[in-house]
This record gives C-alpha cells, sequence and structure tokens, in this order.
C-alpha cells in the first residue's frame, strides 16, 4: 500500500507540475520529464513500488509507443510523449494502457470545452474528421499559429495518469 502511494505521489507531482508548466508556456522541460523517468526507475530498481524494473522499462517503451504516432502526425508534442513515457516508468505496462486511455478521454473533452470556448466547435469537429481521413497532410493545420489550434495537453496527461494510479 505505501508503495503505491509513493508512485501516486511522485506521478502526481510530476504530471501536475508539468500541466501547469506547459499551461503557462506551452512546454513541458526535458529536465522534468528526465527527471520523473530516473525516479520511476529508481523506485522500480530499488523495488519500492508496484512494479519492477522488467515493468517500468516495459511501462515507459508502452508509453511512449503510445503517445508517438500523435507526435508524428503533430496532434502532440515532443513533451508530451516524454512525459507519459516517463509516467510509464512508474506506472508499469497494465496501468500505463489504462492511462492512455483515460489521457485519451480526458484530451476529447478538454478539446471540445477548448472549441466551446473558442466558439469553433463546427469548425473544429470539420478539420477533426479531414485530419483523421488524411493523416500526416492535416499536420499544417494543427500547426498553422493563425488557425488556433493548439492547446497544451500534459493536463490531459495529468488526469488521465492520475486516474489510472489511483484505480
Amino acid at each position: 500500500m505505501a508503495s503505491e502511494a509513493l508512485v501516486l505521489t511522485v506521478v502526481g507531482a510530476g504530471t501536475g507540475l508539468a500541466a501547469v508548466i506547459d499551461l503557462r508556456t506551452r512546454r513541458i522541460p526535458n529536465a522534468l520529464t528526465a527527471a520523473l523517468a530516473v525516479i520511476g526507475f529508481g523506485i522500480a530498481a530499488l523495488e519500492l513500488g508496484p512494479v519492477g524494473l522488467g515493468g517500468a522499462l516495459l511501462g515507459c517503451a508502452l508509453g511512449l509507443a503510445f503517445m508517438l504516432p500523435g507526435h508524428i502526425f503533430g496532434g502532440t508534442g515532443g513533451g508530451d510523449v516524454k512525459l507519459f513515457a516517463a509516467a510509464g516508468a512508474l506506472l508499469g505496462p497494465a496501468t500505463t494502457v489504462q492511462a492512455f486511455l483515460f489521457t485519451a478521454i480526458a484530451g476529447g473533452v478538454l478539446a471540445l470545452a477548448i472549441a466551446v470556448r473558442r466558439n469553433r466547435v463546427q469548425r473544429t469537429l470539420g478539420a477533426t474528421a479531414r485530419l483523421m481521413s488524411s493523416g500526416s497532410a492535416g499536420t499544417a493545420a494543427i500547426e498553422a499559429p493563425d488557425l488556433d489550434n493548439r492547446f497544451a495537453y500534459a493536463p490531459a496527461i495529468a488526469v488521465g495518469v492520475i486516474m489510472a494510479a489511483l484505480l
């Protein structure tokens, strides 16, 4: 029980801090994601958490594998990928899968809320449909600064990771 509390505390503090920084700067510092990964591997190596070193490595690899396609297609930043991979080192493989599902749901809710706030729901849904059908062809539309399509994704990651860690 204490080991799960340690992981929840570390993953909550790390992803929560990343969310605050991402909201303010639209960046997630490499030092933060590296520290979170090192702590995750350290906890696993010292057997202070619910997963061993192999589980931490697999969780990290799964986190990377889940988030990398979104980055390749321009939907998420590199910091988001590194943050989720680092969280995977703390969570292990099974919980990383759950965290990804919760993160995707939280990200969708966040995207919809932002579209409502920016008064552009119909345009956002249409652009999303085009992106889903054309793959990387929609990357330019996501990244175009004049279209105001970007938003901080670390809050969705924090919500998803914390929810999975609590289960």
